[in-house]
């Protein structure tokens, strides 16, 4: 394989991060604006099987009042000997305990976008979820939406304000967020760690994280005036990685009964740059990490020991950077053969999933995220192109995505992480799921908010999403009113569409239809079909 280019970090600031985070934090402060003018009503008290909980009654949209519940335990603190441990059950309480603010964010590099746009106070105890839901008693059960964040398993949390889910409460769905392992503490592996495990592997914490969050929902979600037997799992960017990785996992059967995925990137068989890795190369990864922290020559039983004494702090100092274009993301889930039986791909090609009806879709600029500020030479764009797949297919990318001049290939880049990144694993998971028979919908957000210079760039439709956007009149909340009532109406029916409002067709094989978000909100068909093409060649899933 040819040199690759020297990796360029995905959290390093620049012009292009700049510009996303003066869009994000205008949002912010319009949301903060908006939320110190709630007038509180007394508070509620809500039965879990863990102790009774305290929460507040809130304002959501058109003066709407929903009850918001911050900070529940869903799992004890993985703090100490729990520390690299499958999550255990939340010590439970007698006192009421008042859930009016978040719990703390599970522990995170402080610099790039998730660290400016309010995470707030980080700490190992960190297992902790929120609920907004209309009322506690309502006379039929009412839909639940349980939110994965993104951040490229390293960063975020359910408590960033743009996913606060009072609004999706006011279309009456029980809206939950979650935090979950990130980086190391979430996705470490080691064979001293494997040799503690029954199955003998390690890592996946975060996602056993997650799946104990949706155990939570199913055994407490009805006293919030939740259906358990009608629970959408939704998420974007690694939160959408998190939604693929639950619909492959047999411990997650059950436990979700439809899902939405935002700008997931479903990169593994056939990829160089990979969102999932396999056990081998997570274990040979935890050792090299163990060296950087000074621990070796140590017994399996030492080294376990040693590595849960180790602060925090210091195992977020010793993780590597992101490598973005050399080998993708830095911790990502781990296929340990029990958790995460294969390779996504591989199980969803065999029809050997969780098949729920799916949404899922990407935004037309996403590489212009992770692409900004970059500048690369012919050659190292020639480079980063042959470790990006399997040997055979630079050339093919390279004429599929030209740059004869240095200054073109940014965009040449920004196009391939765009359409074979991001728009081809959207479209390869709602393939999967409509050969099941189930319904699948295909959907591409090119709406750019507030004219942003990166476009309808990675993450512009969560605000939309949520209801949190920074617009309160005018097309910005036309578009918002439209997409959470398509995302709430698909979690209460599998089908996304109202009446009086463009239809979103079902997605088929044969013409690719998907739904445009943009100037305009519109039906369409073959979706980057070149681009899918050749990323389907890439998987080995066409000749």
């Amino acid at each position: 394989m040819a040199t690759r280019a020297t990796p360029v970090p995905h959290c390093r600031p620049s012009f292009g991060v700049l510009a996303i985070l003066i869009v994000l934090l205008a949002f912010s402060l319009v949301f903060a604006a908006a939320a110190c003018g709630e007038s509180p009503r007394p508070s509620t008290q809500v039965d879990t099987n863990s102790g009774l909980v305290e929460g507040e009654f809130v304002e959501a949209a058109s003066g709407r009042q929903v009850l918001s519940f911050k900070g529940i335990p869903y799992a004890a603190p993985p703090v100490g000997d729990l520390r690299f441990r499958p999550p255990q059950p939340v010590e439970p309480w007698t006192d009421v305990r008042p859930c009016l603010s978040f719990g703390p964010s599970c522990p995170q590099p402080t610099g790039g976008v998730m660290g400016l746009l309010g995470v707030g106070e980080t700490d190992e105890d960190c297992l902790y979820l929120n609920v907004w839901t209309p009322t506690y008693s309502p006379s039929t059960p009412l839909p639940v939406m349980v939110w994965i964040h993104g951040g490229s398993y390293v960063t975020g949390s359910g408590a960033i304000p743009f996913y606060n889910g009072r609004h999706l409460a006011a279309r009456d769905v029980v809206a939950v967020t979650i935090n979950y392992r990130l980086g190391p503490l979430g996705f470490l592996a080691h064979p001293a760690l494997s040799r503690e495990s029954p199955e003998d592997i390690s890592g996946n914490y975060g996602i056993m994280d997650q799946i104990a969050a949706l155990e939570w929902v199913r055994d407490n979600i009805a006293a919030f005036g939740g259906d358990p037997a009608n629970v959408t799992v939704f998420g974007e960017s690694a939160g959408a990685m998190s939604v693929y990785h639950l619909m492959v996992s047999p411990a997650a059967r059950g436990l979700f009964h439809k899902a939405i995925a935002q700008s997931g990137a479903l990169l593994d068989r056939g990829f160089e740059v990979k969102t999932t890795q396999p056990l081998e190369a997570a274990l040979r990864a935890g050792e090299r990490m163990a060296e950087a922290l000074g621990l070796s020559g140590l017994s399996p039983e030492e080294m376990a020991q040693r590595l849960r004494l180790v602060p925090a702090e210091d195992l977020l100092e010793a993780t590597p950077a992101i490598e973005l274009f050399a080998e993708g993301l830095t911790y990502t889930p781990v296929i340990d053969g029990v958790l995460i039986p294969d390779e996504p791909t591989t199980l969803l090609e065999e029809g050997d999933f969780n098949v729920v009806p799916l949404l899922a879709g990407s935004n037309r600029d996403e590489g212009a995220t992770f692409t900004q500020g970059l500048e690369l030479s012919l050659q190292e764009y020639g480079d980063i192109t042959q470790g990006i797949a399997d040997a055979g297919f630079a050339d093919e990318l390279t004429d599929l995505y030209p740059a004869s001049r240095a200054d073109e290939a940014q965009n040449a880049l920004s196009r391939m992480l765009t359409e074979v990144g991001f728009a081809s694993s959207a479209w390869y998971v709602a393939q999967s799921v409509a050969a099941q028979g189930v319904p699948a919908h295909l959907y591409e957000f090119t709406y750019v908010p507030l004219r942003n210079p990166l476009g309808a760039f990675h993450g512009a439709e969560i605000p939309y999403v949520f209801g949190t956007h920074s617009t309160e009149e005018g097309y910005d909340m036309q578009l918002s009113e439209l997409l959470i009532g398509y995302w709430t109406r698909f979690a209460a029916t599998g089908d996304p569409n109202g009446d009086g409002e463009p239809v979103w067709p079902f997605f088929e094989t044969v013409d690719g239809a998907y739904m445009e978000f943009g100037e305009a909100v519109r039906p369409a068909s073959r979706l980057y079909p070149e681009a899918i093409d050749l990323a389907q060649r890439i998987r080995g899933l066409r000749p």
